[in-house]
Order: C-alpha cells, then structure tokens, then sequence
C-alpha cells in the first residue's frame, strides 16, 4: 500500500465516499473559520489570516456549491425515484429539512464571504463569531443528517448502474471526462 502524506479522495466511481470525503472538507474549513475568529482579534489580517480566509473563500464559494448540486439535482432525486415503504416515509419526512438547510446556508453565506474577502485582502479584521457559529452549526447539523440517514440509504437501495449515474453526473458537473 502507498504511504501517502496527502489524503487522497475516493474516485467518482464511489459517489457516496466522494459526498462522504466532501463533508471532511467542509469540517476542515469549519473549523478553520472558527480558529480565525479566535485569531483575528489579537494578529488582524496578516498574512496567515489572509490565506485561511482565501481558503475558506475558495471552498465554499466554488466545492460546497458543487456539492450541494449533487445533493440537490442528483442525489435525493434519485433516493426519492427508488425509495419504497418506510424509506419513502423517512425521506419525504426530512427531505423538506435538508433543502431547506441548504436555502439557509446559502443565505448566510454572502454574510461570511463580505466578512472573509476583507480578510483576504487585508483591509479588516473583523469576523463575527456569531455569523460562524450559526453558519457552522447549520452546517454540522444537515452533514449529520445525510451521514446518518441519506448516505445509508443510497448504499443500500442504489444499484451499481444507479451509483455510476450519480458519480457520472458528479464528475461531469466537474467538467471531469470519464475515460
């Protein structure tokens, strides 16, 4: 086995561990939000500030959206086309809750992004705890939810061809070519 100091991410051919290694990712810049909070107050926006606000910016600007296109028109569409009896139940009764984080999260997000591009460029320091807790909160919560329920579910109910439409659909949204 290749011993590899980068964390390698799981191929298209795997589409709920690539969904599943998206949610590290967004832990990663949680959490890296949460510790620039901490940090601002007392190094303002030097130059280490700078490229975690970049970071956090590049990711939720750019992967989340993606990530929430493939839960949104690949993902749940599909769960809700092959889900029968009790999993049809459970879905429908908190698939109105996951749409509605993401509506939220994209709501609270241009709040961030002002905060964090002035970050970036070094004109403030000024990021608001509370816009970072209830941001990441949110966040935490719907990636539980999904872990929890929606991503057993697809492993159990998906065929393979159903898993390679979805990882197809996910690596075209990519502009990745499949060959």
């Amino acid at each position: 086995m290749k011993n590899s100091l980068f964390e390698t991410a799981p191929g298209f051919d795997r589409p709920i561990e690539v969904l599943a290694h998206c949610h590290s990712r967004i832990r990663k810049q949680l959490a890296t939000l949460k510790k620039l909070v901490a940090y601002l107050p007392s190094h303002g926006a030097d130059v280490d500030a700078q490229q975690a606000a970049h970071a956090v910016l590049r990711y939720f600007n750019d992967a989340a959206q993606l990530h929430h296109e493939d839960e949104e028109d690949n993902l749940l569409p599909q769960l809700e086309m092959t889900a029968s009896g009790t999993d049809a139940d459970q879905l429908q009764a908190i698939l109105p809750r996951l749409l509605d984080e993401h509506r939220k999260m994209a709501s609270l997000w241009p709040v961030l992004d002002r905060q964090l591009s002035t970050i970036a460029s070094g004109q403030s320091a000024q990021l608001s705890e509370t816009d970072v807790a209830q941001f990441a909160q949110l966040y935490e919560a719907h990636m539980q939810m999904e872990e929890s329920v929606i991503a057993p579910m697809a492993k159990r109910l998906f065929s393979d061809g159903q898993m390679q439409e979805l990882g197809d659909a996910m690596r075209a949204r990519r502009g990745i070519s499949n060959t």
